[in-house]
């Protein structure tokens, strides 16, 4: 009998210590979190983000774009300039790059895309170019999502690094969190584990299989989301700053970019060194020229956060009779959502193109987050059109502003208008380019945006708003929680 009693207070006392050890556990968890995933996001960012760079004066400015449409036989054509003129400033440097681009890999999704095989392509020229000049400095930062954070070795980075070209992995973990709940516990129980090559499960956007924790560390869901080259050219320097990654699977996208020289070079280089130093390297250290130059034309370089500033700046300044004309593979971020609500309140002509978010190399998507978005600004009066596509997506981000004495306003680069692009979680550039509406760069870009806008008889843009219309009320709940949230992948 004694001994049965001793027993059961030996169970009793080994279940609340159990009870008492996890209560402790969860107790720890729940004050931890606050403090792990909080004091993350509160910390500064890395010196060197979230830069506005000066307006200066250039006085070559181009704008160059990558467009698609379906023709009278209801099949896709594409028309691609973007990825020639980056090439061509690879062939013309001498002395040094610097390319920082998102997506570089051949992965491809389950209806393989094969329009241009862009990966190789800038593989080969940077390793000529190397060779031609051996002494030349050759820099190439890019994101961890084109290894599976650690679960794959790149071919191509492998190429260049024996080539003696310099490859950076973006060290993202030192950026604020923008899935912070998700974050949280990922910092607590899987980072301090790394990661490496395993067969453990599928790559998730390509060949090939990758461990587990791969997957964990993709889910916090941040990048470096940069697309900017730097170039010696001739006596000066170049920069280049696009919506387009060297991917494969992107080849057939509708993109676009600004090609440009002056004093703003000399920022875009300071940004990119930022990203150099967060992850470890050395900086680039080269001189670039801030001489005055003559030009109607400026240019300024702005980067995460600093980007939703200038925009927010633009729509703002909208009057009665000023023209607001929006181009965007993603459309979220409720503060410019606002902003042009009340643009259009105020009178601005307002005209939104957005990709109706239904293809993403290969899987259907559901439309989150631009046709939730579409009804909601649809309601308030605002005229919206979609990108007709055939499996590629409408991805340039592009804003362009006109007010009535002919000045002219062009935002684009590599963010959405999302909080992930625009609240200082993604690294991200965009170029802002100020001058008179006769200026070559502006003309351009209005007749890529027209051409986009307007259907001829042989080749369709775009599509109207009906096409894609969606009221369910459910689908814009989630779109709201997602934003909110950052569990997503916008």
């Amino acid at each position: 009998m004694h001994e049965r009693q001793d027993v059961r207070t030996i169970l009793n006392r080994t279940t609340n210590t159990v009870a008492s050890i996890r209560f402790h556990l969860i107790l720890v968890a729940i004050l931890a979190f606050p403090l792990i995933s909080g004091c993350q996001n509160l910390k500064p960012l890395p010196d060197g983000l979230s830069l506005q760079g000066g307006e200066f004066p250039s006085s070559e400015v181009a704008f160059i774009a990558d467009t698609s449409w379906i023709d009278e036989n209801g099949q896709r054509q594409v028309e691609q300039a973007l990825f020639d003129d980056l090439f061509r400033i690879i062939d013309k440097a001498q002395e040094v790059i610097v390319l920082d681009m998102f997506l570089y890999n051949d992965f491809q999704g389950p209806v393989p895309e094969t329009t241009r095989p862009l990966a190789g392509e800038l593989t080969n020229a940077l390793i000529d170019k190397k060779k031609q000049q051996p002494d030349m400095l050759i820099v190439v930062i890019t994101d961890p999502v084109n290894e599976l954070y650690g679960g794959l070795q790149s071919p191509y980075f492998e190429q260049l690094e024996q080539a003696g070209i310099r490859v950076v992995v973006t060290d993202l973990r030192k950026l604020h969190d923008s899935n912070a709940v998700y974050s949280f516990f990922w910092r607590l129980l899987f980072k301090p584990f790394g990661n490496s090559a395993a067969n453990t499960l599928p790559n998730p956007i390509g060949a090939g299989c990758v461990s587990i924790r791969s997957y964990l560390e993709l889910l916090n869901f941040k990048a470096n989301h940069r697309k900017v080259l730097i170039a010696d050219h001739g006596s000066t320097y170049v920069g280049f700053v696009s919506s387009a990654n060297p991917h494969d699977g992107s080849s057939a996208h509708r993109n676009a970019a600004i090609r440009f020289t002056g004093e703003a070079v000399a920022d875009l280089l300071q940004s990119e060194n930022a990203v150099l130093e967060l992850s470890g390297h050395a900086p680039v250290e080269i001189d670039i020229p801030r001489d005055h130059v003559n030009a109607t034309t400026s240019v300024q370089v702005v980067t995460e956060g600093k980007i939703e500033d200038v925009v927010l700046a633009e729509i703002n300044r909208a009057a009665v009779g000023d023209k607001l004309d929006l181009m965007m593979f993603y459309l979220s971020d409720r503060e410019v959502i606002a902003a042009l609500k009340q643009a259009h309140e105020r009178g601005a002509k307002l005209r939104l193109l957005l990709d109706p978010n239904k293809d993403a190399f290969g899987r259907e998507k559901n439309g989150i987050p631009n046709r939730p978005v579409a009804h909601e600004l649809t309601a308030a009066g605002i005229p919206i059109r979609w990108c007709s596509s055939m499996g590629e997506q409408c991805h340039s981000k592009m804003l362009l502003a006109q007010d009535d004495t002919g000045r002219n306003v062009i935002v684009t680069g590599s963010a959405n208008f999302t909080r992930r692009n625009l609240d200082d979680y993604n690294l991200e550039t965009d170029v802002v380019v100020r001058g008179h509406h006769s200026d070559s760069v502006f003309v351009a870009a209005h007749e890529y945006f027209e051409e986009s806008w307007k259907n001829t008889d042989d080749r369709i843009y775009s599509l109207p708003y009906e096409r894609y219309e969606d009221r369910s009320f459910w689908r814009r709940r989630l779109y709201r929680f997602m934003e909110w949230s950052g569990i997503s992948t916008f």
